[in-house]
Parts: structure tokens; sequence; C-alpha cells
């Protein structure tokens, strides 16, 4: 059953209205990927069992926040590319707390992993939000560009880029992350549900 030109914007404003009303749950998981970020700067790289604990915390805290987050906005487009990104966050969060001895090269290709399908579901979440009218979806398809070129350059580079990279890395990812969220927090805030159009 195909939808008409009226059906199409009835959908539209649904979409801008849901975005709309939580664009506060954008704005909150952005700026906390942005601190995470930040915070993933300061890992010291010689400290190997901290970087693992320390990065395993990141994954989980913004896997969980981003699981949250997603479920608040369940009925937005996106929702399962959302989903797939937050449980993949968790899974490799459980991974490096619970295996903290399987070494920083492990380490290494779990976050190659991580980037390459993070960097996927970004570009595919993008491409959702494109279709249903929620702004600036180009910004999430950058942080999924960005994802899939750091997976190259830290696989590219593997053994060497294992010592210095993980920290600095994940931090630009969750940065990029974080910004993309809250531009997009900031986009929804100021449409106007009633004035939604279908894309051309």
């Amino acid at each position: 059953m195909s939808m008409d030109q009226s059906d199409l914007e009835r959908l539209g404003r649904r979409v801008a209205a849901t975005l709309h009303e939580h664009w506060k749950t954008f704005l909150a998981e952005g700026i906390i990927l942005v601190i995470l970020g930040a915070a993933a700067f300061m890992i010291p790289v010689f400290a190997t069992r901290f970087v693992e604990a320390f990065v395993g915390w990141l994954f989980l805290i913004s896997g969980i926040v981003g699981w949250y987050t997603t479920y608040q906005l369940r009925h937005a487009p996106g929702f399962l590319w959302a989903m797939v990104s937050a449980i993949l966050g968790v899974v490799a969060g459980l991974i490096l707390l619970l295996r903290p001895a399987t070494g920083i090269l492990s380490l290494t290709l779990v976050v190659i992993v991580f980037f390459i399908v993070e960097g996927g579901a970004s570009i595919m979440y993008a491409f959702d939000h494109r279709r249903e009218l929620s702004g600036r979806w180009g910004w999430m398809v950058t942080s999924g560009i960005v994802d899939l070129i750091l997976a190259g350059i830290i696989f590219a580079g593997l053994p060497e880029t294992a010592d210095w990279a993980i920290g600095l890395l994940v931090g630009i990812n969750m940065l990029f992350g974080g910004v993309a969220m809250i531009a997009m927090a900031l986009q929804a805030r100021d449409v106007d549900p009633n004035a939604a159009t279908p894309a051309r």
C-alpha cells in the first residue's frame, strides 16, 4: 500500500513532534559523549590495564546511556541502528572489564570492530533521519565516516598504533558522536512539528 502526500505529511509531523518533544534527551546524550570523549584523551598510554579498564567503562557507560535514550525515543526513526550501536557499546565494555588480561592488542581489535559497526550504524541512522525530516543528518553521516576512517588508521598501523592510539581515537570517536548528537538536538528543538513537510 503506497502513501499519498497527506499520509507523508502526517508522518513527517508525527516524527518532527517526537524529535521536538525529546530534544533535551538528545542534547544530554551528546554532552555526556563529549565529556567522555574529552576524558579519553587523558588516558596514559603506558598503563595497559588501566587503558583497558578505563575504555571498558567508557564503552559500557556510553552504551547504557545510548540504550536508555534510544529506548526513550523508540518511536523515532533510526531506532534499530541506534539500539545496535548502544548494545555494541555495552558488549564491548563488558568484554574489556571481564577480561582485563587479554592485552592491548586484543583491545585494539575490539576497538576496530566497534568503530566499523558503529560507523555503519551511524550512517544508516543518519539516512533514516534524512528520510524522516529530522534535520542535520549530515552530521551523523560525518560521524560514521570518521569512525570508519579511525578503524582503518588503527588497523593499518598495527601493532605500533596499539601503544598510543586507543585513548586518542576513542576520544575522537566520542567527541564527534557527541557533537553530532548535540547538533541534531538543537535542530530538533527548533523544529515546528505543525510545519513539517516531507523531504524531497
